[in-house]
């Protein structure tokens, strides 16, 4: 099909010159980085394992476009800033998404377009959805070595619905309906487990059980995960009744945010007079310390460790004055040692959790879960989560030392993978022309070849 080129045009002059601007550049992409993102996904194999989990019940003898190609393009698209289903016909012709999916570039057959990438969002059931969540834990499992004890966070994130979709649930704190997808991160790698699309609303206790009992259950499948201590950390939402008690029936550790009652209040009560007598008389603009009691809610089967963390400060008085304030927050845990370690070392750094979670929801827009029914959601849920594993491998290649090895995905996008690249298909060779001003011409060749070496 011939496509017609726009006319050259004329901008301002510089220098006295005049500019003319044209479109007869030859065949060039402004993905140019799609490339690493390709060898990526020949070290990682998350695209390739998410496809096997989705059955394929078209006619193959009718068929152009692989459930791996087509999983495929959909993460590379979203790694390099597409991340609506629309974005695909624009790029069906693009040199550069097609050397990445394995065609020439030129004489190679155009990719899927946007209705059959949709098609494919929409095509598994329930069971289907479930399998593939599935084989992102396994995608885990196998890509991550554990060591003696792992810690999982599990958080959950709010995102706003498009119209009406199932499982979307008003949140008054939001005020207005959408999901709340639970995201579950390896703490020491930040590597994703699974992703989970749920109804905006707290999750109660069945349902936190039940997602840590088949977690915990994939994962043992796993040889290298059999004998691990998993560890499970979360707020308040997660710290339920049902959760501990499977934690505990089943050998695994916890630390869950609790709130606070008149009954911890006044089982800490004598120590926080203590620590806000020592504030009046000393200079600080705060005292800290740390206690812990053994407490039993009525709900609970069993008494448990809950951990106090005590601050006094001063804070305003809203009279242009100071007055001395207590904090004390809570969190009940099954792990030994002391009390400020659990706290500051342990509970506390849950925190980079929702950095990575940002990674996921803003700069990989995995809230753009438009699609009416929700197992198709859920997959597009898992795209994404494809896609951070893609650029999670990208970063890991980055040598260590650089400015960029800590660099969040958009630096990565930006400096990276939005590169144009002129692809020149000839007999037997094709060439990517990168632009020779390229900023990061060495990072980029030193990350390609470091993704292209097997034991790196």
């Amino acid at each position: 099909m011939t496509e017609a080129i726009p006319l050259p045009f004329d901008l301002p002059a510089v220098a006295r010159k005049k500019l003319t601007v044209d479109f007869d550049g030859g065949n060039q992409s402004s993905d140019g980085g799609v490339v690493l993102l390709r060898q990526a996904e020949s070290r990682t194999g998350v695209c390739r394992r998410i496809a096997a989990a989705m059955p394929d019940r078209r006619d193959p003898t009718r068929i152009d476009h692989t459930m791996a190609d087509l999983v495929t393009a959909r993460a590379f698209a979203i790694a390099c800033g597409h991340e609506d289903a629309i974005d695909l016909d624009l790029l069906r012709n693009d040199p550069g998404f097609k050397l990445a999916l394995g065609r020439c570039p030129e004489s190679g057959e155009a990719l899927a377009s946007q209705s059959t990438v949709t098609r494919m969002e929409n095509a598994p059931s329930k069971c289907g959805a479930a399998r593939v969540m599935a084989a992102l834990v396994d995608q885990f499992a196998t890509s991550v070595a554990p060591g003696p004890r792992a810690i999982l966070d599990i958080d959950d994130t709010f995102s706003a619905a498009h119209g009406g979709q199932q499982l979307a649930f008003w949140n008054a704190h939001h005020d207005e309906r959408g999901f709340a997808p639970m995201h579950i991160y390896h703490v020491d790698s930040g590597a994703p487990v699974v992703a989970i699309l749920r109804t905006a609303k707290t999750p109660r206790g069945s349902e936190v059980a039940t997602v840590l009992r088949h977690v915990t259950k994939r994962l043992r499948q796993s040889p290298s995960w059999s004998t691990t201590h998993i560890v499970w950390r979360g707020d308040s939402h997660y710290g339920r009744p049902e959760a501990m008690d499977w934690c505990e029936a089943e050998g695994s550790g916890y630390v869950f945010a609790i709130a606070g009652n008149s009954v911890l209040d006044a089982m800490v009560e004598e120590t926080a007079e203590h620590l806000a007598f020592w504030h009046s008389l000393s200079e600080e603009a705060k005292l800290r310390c740390y206690t812990e009691v053994e407490y039993r809610a009525k709900s609970w089967s069993r008494p448990r460790r809950v951990v106090a963390r005590i601050e006094v400060s001063l804070q305003p008085d809203g009279e242009g004055g100071l007055r001395q304030e207590t904090d004390i927050r809570y969190v009940v845990t099954s792990l030994q040692g002391r009390p400020e370690h659990i706290y500051e070392n342990i509970y506390c750094r849950r925190g980079e959790a929702e950095n990575l979670i940002k990674l996921h929801k803003a700069q990989l827009a995995s809230d753009r879960m438009s699609c009416h029914a929700a197992t198709a959601n859920q997959i597009r849920l898992a795209l994404h989560t494809a896609a951070f594993w893609l650029m999670r491998e990208v970063r890991r290649a980055i040598p260590a030392g650089h400015a960029m090895a800590r660099a969040e995905f958009q630096t990565i996008r930006q400096r990276l993978l939005k590169i144009a690249a002129r692809v020149v298909e000839l007999k037997a060779r094709i060439r990517v022309h990168l632009p020779t001003s390229c900023a990061e011409r060495h990072l980029f060749r030193a990350i390609a070849i470091n993704l292209a070496s097997p034991g790196s």
